[in-house]
């Protein structure tokens, strides 16, 4: 069923259906009352792009997402694939955005030419520009993520300054006196990346409170940089008996180093950190971690989006996400070599 059998039917024009579906001019009221029960009787639905027409909206969001060249990993998937499944339940279609500075043409298209109602960051620096000219530009955003500075945004976050906290508190707990943190990549750090500097604030707060000896180890998000890292650890660091992370891209690679030096986990190596929760459940053995609800956080961001668009005027709204601790079987006791050295 079709705007012309409509129109023929009602006896108008083809034009004057589409202006009684979108309201951009004036019908008479007896004209709509026609084209209306055509519709009813009928039993016609105006596709995505009539109903965004008549509400003067695209009925698309844009989600920004890491660029092509760097490989997404298992929580940033979920991110994206729960994005894409809100939205489809919201009847959004969805405009997938690389960013980065090769990218910057396809960021700036996405906002001036107002191709969507609004837009979804991933990925947020704690300063990053990408919010200002969000803000400059008048679009309404949600980020996953947010800014040193939030204020007056919407956003959803974990706090992984305070779960990285939490991984080391339980590692002290088990007698694990020398501990390294397993964190994203040099290049992600230099820019600000809010996940990556936020545990590291965590981790050195714990490794203070708690007494212990920590150092960090940035890592690419793969696993032969995994591999590489942990080699390293072991090289410089032979006391080292646990690490967390949030990096769980590079967790195989760790893994690999570590049996290579005939160290098996957890029985003489302990891992923990924040991930995925079906990514950590399928690790072997299932990680000890912070599970971050990834498939709710797209949701929620959705959620928060559609709000601030259809209410612009509405005070900015935030979810702070903190799981617990889902206690696995990569983490035990501190080996007894260790104590013994100590």
């Amino acid at each position: 069923m079709n705007i012309e059998e409509i129109a023929k039917r009602a006896g108008v024009s083809r034009s004057t259906v589409s202006y009684a579906l979108s309201g951009k001019r004036n019908v008479s009221e007896q004209t709509l009352a026609r084209v209306q029960q055509v519709i009813e009787e009928l039993n016609y639905r105006p596709n995505a792009a009539a109903r965004a027409l008549k509400e003067g909206r695209t009925r698309t969001i844009g989600l920004v997402i890491p660029p092509a060249a760097r490989r997404l990993t298992y929580m940033q998937l979920d991110f994206v694939a729960s994005v894409l499944d809100a939205a489809a339940s919201a009847d959004l279609d969805v405009l997938l955005s690389p960013s980065g500075d090769m990218h910057e043409h396809s960021f700036h298209r996405l906002i001036d030419g107002r191709r969507v109602d609004g837009v979804i960051l991933m990925e947020i620096r704690l300063d990053d520009p990408r919010v200002t000219q969000l803000q400059k530009a008048d679009m309404p955003f949600v980020t996953i993520g947010r800014t040193a500075h939030p204020e007056g945004t919407w956003w959803v976050d974990v706090d992984y300054e305070s779960l990285l906290s939490r991984c080391v508190h339980h590692l002290a707990d088990l007698g694990h006196r020398d501990v390294a943190l397993i964190n994203r990549s040099p290049e992600m750090l230099a820019a600000g990346y809010g996940p990556g500097l936020r545990a590291r604030q965590g981790f050195r707060d714990a490794i203070a409170q708690c007494g212990l000896t920590g150092w960090e180890y940035p890592c690419g998000d793969d696993t032969p940089s995994g591999d590489a890292c942990m080699q390293l650890i072991l090289q410089e660091h032979p006391e080292v008996t646990a690490a967390a992370t949030v990096n769980e891209a590079a967790l195989p690679g760790v893994q690999r180093a570590l049996q290579r030096a005939g160290l098996t986990v957890p029985a003489h190596f302990s891992l923990t950190g924040v991930a995925a929760q079906h990514w950590a459940e399928e690790f072997h053995p299932p990680l000890t971690s912070a599970d971050v609800p990834a498939a709710d956080m797209g949701a929620h961001a959705v959620g928060l989006l559609t709000e601030r668009i259809a209410n612009p005027a509405a005070l900015p709204r935030h979810l702070l996400l903190c799981p617990p601790i889902s206690l696995r079987d990569s983490v035990t006791r501190v080996p007894a070599r260790a104590r013994q050295a100590s």
